[in-house]
């Protein structure tokens, strides 16, 4: 078996956030749909949240749980866990905004296509 294979089944996780990260920028780039767009954007902010989540775990680590019958030196980092809940507490609000943004747009224009809306908006300005 090849290094670069060894290497992708060990660190399976990145390799994952990596290509979900891809799908959700193709998509960013893509579609013109502005809901659509927004998908993606939630698809790529999963992605980091693998990533990072993924950092802070240690194959064979412990919960790092105060235990004096059993002390282990090898504990997970709790630290991207928590940074990570943060962090998708404001995604979803962040979210949460663009779909009224996206839906203020809608009624307005009567469509979610962008490039309808740059065209429209284009029109007004003439």
């Amino acid at each position: 078996m090849s290094i670069l294979i060894k290497k992708l089944i060990i660190n399976y996780p990145y390799f994952a956030a990596f290509i979900i990260f891809s799908i959700g920028a193709l998509t960013v780039l893509k579609r013109s749909n502005l809901f659509k767009k927004l998908i993606g954007i939630n698809i790529m902010e999963s992605a980091i949240f693998l990533m990072f989540v993924a950092s802070g775990n240690i194959r064979g680590g412990a919960v790092p749980i105060s235990n004096n019958n059993n002390p282990q030196s090898l504990y997970i980092n709790p630290l991207p866990s928590a940074l990570m809940l943060t962090g998708i507490v404001v995604s979803v609000s962040v979210t949460a905004f663009a779909l009224a943004l996206i839906l203020r747009l809608y009624r307005s224009y009567g469509t979610t296509d962008l490039r309808r809306i740059s065209e429209m908006g284009n029109e007004v300005a003439e």
